[in-house]
């Protein structure tokens, strides 16, 4: 089996040293070739394939590294795969890029070869939030676009995200459909290259103006108390990335007049000198910002990864500190903010919904109740919530909704996560808070767990890296279904969903029903108390990840610190019985 692989690592790798690739390519193929044989299987032995996210993958030569080539045969199976879906018609598509190095580059090569097509590409001038690709498909009518970024990945990282006439990444059947064209481009040469560059028409500031205004006209909801505290203090930072250019230009369209962004963070560079990695939950990547918000007295401390799709946000509790939300609970205070104002306002009459992937809290299933609306609850990945904002459009209302992963998308005028109008959401919920009830969004949340009950949740991400890690994760996998955990925490398991089958079990009376979602690698196990811990190997990173969710009731906000620490005891006991410690 091992010599079948290096045989197919070489033959792949000796078809760049033939081909028509750029002799610094085939120098350093040739290298890895001579001397690091585990490098070359690393970057050959498979193909970049899209996921949840699109195409992604650590930078540099071979078939399963992201390069100018992988990027050409990708575009190249997406553009005759567009040809075909929209025979006779001039199909149009957007081109975008976040920070990172070689964003521009990959995005340039992008609309190149969409323009070598026959298509109209509009290419933006510079980088830009991922959402502004989906919301420029949606509003110049295109059938497609492309945005280069790795989201929230190390600098090492780069990736290719594919959109389609709705503004939401591909699903069903069309991602599949294009991998198939994609995997018939086997040369070099069959990559369309150096025409029709007046095909390219070029999005500027104009654009950002009708992207930002559009924000503004479709979610803000209470203007009377941001022109109350519009000079409450906000601090933000970019992480480096595309939110520099329109989060602090969102929050002064609503009306927010003192935000100041953490310097240091606030330069464009892929190599993202001030942090780890430029991932806005993890509480190192925020201490900067946090930092700045003791000193300046923040109310809100914000950061957005570098395509500013995600939201980190930090509130200043009662003792001047600040507590970094998950995703969880950034999702659950925005969607009851906007649930609380469209019933103020007396907007809910029964016909709207928001939704949230399987994974995230079951605390707005609670609230959505509360209020009267329906929750969907889809797969990871925003192009599920995207597909049912799809199928409802016409009959029912979509709020907003997101996923424990930091993102959320408020309205239906983008079909992505959208830090950029979440920042202004948060910052507007904030205000109002303060407004309407004396209170800090910290100590609304409080009150809201008082009502609702206390959520508390927790992710565990095993990294397993490579071929080997990859074949790791998978028997992770078929060991769990092949052997469930009888409890959790002293709470017998009662439901068990495998989202791959389509199948819940009853385990207490056998009896199994089918699963009305798309078909996904994922593992749900349900307790008799409640809890819910899911199982999903990730489909943009070498990871397993482990979600976990319990809950208990709130008596009073004086019990807030007992319960949390009384939850947060009974999600390490699980994390014990997982071997995950």
């Amino acid at each position: 089996m091992a010599n079948e692989l290096e045989q197919l690592v070489m033959s792949k790798a000796q078809k760049w040293l033939d081909g028509d690739y750029d002799e610094a390519t085939k120098q350093q193929v040739k290298l890895l070739m001579d001397s690091d044989l585990k490098e070359l299987t690393e970057s050959f032995y498979k193909d970049l394939e899209f996921g949840t996210g699109g195409l992604r993958g650590i930078m540099g030569v071979g078939t399963n590294r992201m390069n100018i080539y992988t990027v050409g045969a990708a575009t190249q199976g997406l553009a005759n795969y567009l040809k075909k879906n929209f025979e006779g018609e001039q199909v149009k598509v957007a081109v975008a890029h976040d920070s990172r190095n070689n964003s521009r580059m990959f995005a340039e090569r992008v609309a190149d070869i969409f323009a070598s097509n026959g298509f109209k590409v509009y290419l933006f001038d510079d980088l830009r939030p991922t959402p502004e690709l989906s919301f420029a498909i949606r509003e110049l009518g295109l059938h497609s676009g492309v945005v280069i970024t790795a989201s929230h990945n190390p600098k090492e990282y780069n990736g290719y995200k594919a959109y389609w006439t709705d503004g939401s990444q591909v699903t069903s059947p069309h991602d599949v459909n294009i991998i198939d064209e994609v995997a018939k481009i086997t040369e070099n040469k069959q990559v369309l290259t150096g025409l029709n560059p007046e095909n390219i028409s070029i999005l500027g500031e104009e654009f950002d103006k009708i992207y930002l205004d559009r924000i503004k006209k479709d979610i803000q909801l209470s203007p009377e108390s941001v022109a109350k505290f519009h000079d409450m203090k906000i601090v933000y930072t970019p992480l480096h990335g595309a939110g520099m250019r329109l989060v602090p230009a969102s929050l002064k369209n609503f009306g927010f007049t003192n935000v100041e962004m953490v310097k240091e963070q606030a330069v464009i560079d892929g190599n993202f000198p001030t942090v780890d990695s430029p991932n806005p939950e993890e509480r190192k990547t925020m201490a900067a910002a946090m930092e700045l918000g003791r000193k300046a007295g923040a109310d809100l401390v914000m950061a957005t990864d570098p395509d500013s799709d995600r939201l980190g946000l930090a509130l200043r509790t009662g003792k001047g500190d600040y507590v970094l939300l998950n995703g969880n609970q950034t999702l659950t205070l925005l969607v009851i903010y906007q649930l609380t104002r469209w019933a103020e306002r007396g907007d809910l009459d029964g016909k709207q919904y928001i939704v949230k992937t399987i994974v995230t809290s079951t605390m707005p299933n609670v609230v959505a109740e509360h209020f009267g609306v329906k929750c969907y609850d889809c797969l990871t990945g925003f192009k599920y919530i995207a597909k049912i904002i799809r199928q409802n459009e016409g009959v029912t209302k979509y709020i907003g909704g997101g996923e424990e992963s930091f993102g959320y998308l408020a309205g239906d005028y983008v079909r992505d996560k959208d830090a950029v109008s979440a920042c202004a959401l948060a910052a507007e919920a904030a205000a109002w808070a303060k407004d309407t009830m004396g209170l800090t969004l910290y100590e609304w949340l409080q009150q809201l767990y008082v009502k609702y009950g206390f959520f508390r949740e927790s992710l565990v991400s095993v990294v397993r890296k490579g071929k080997d890690g990859a074949e790791e994760i998978q028997r992770m996998m078929v060991d769990f279904r092949a052997n469930p955990p009888k409890e959790l925490a002293g709470s017998q398991v009662v439901t068990v969903r495998d989202f791959k089958s389509l199948e819940e079990l009853n385990v207490l009376t056998g009896e199994k029903t089918a699963i009305e979602q798309d078909s996904s690698n994922v593992l749900q196990w349900v307790t008799a108390d409640g809890t819910i811990v899911s199982v999903r190997p990730s489909g943009t990173e070498p990871k397993i990840k482990f979600y976990f969710g319990v809950k208990e009731p709130l008596a009073s906000v004086e019990e807030y610190d007992a319960v949390e620490a009384q939850l947060d005891a009974k999600i390490e006991r699980i994390k014990g019985e997982l071997n995950l410690l």
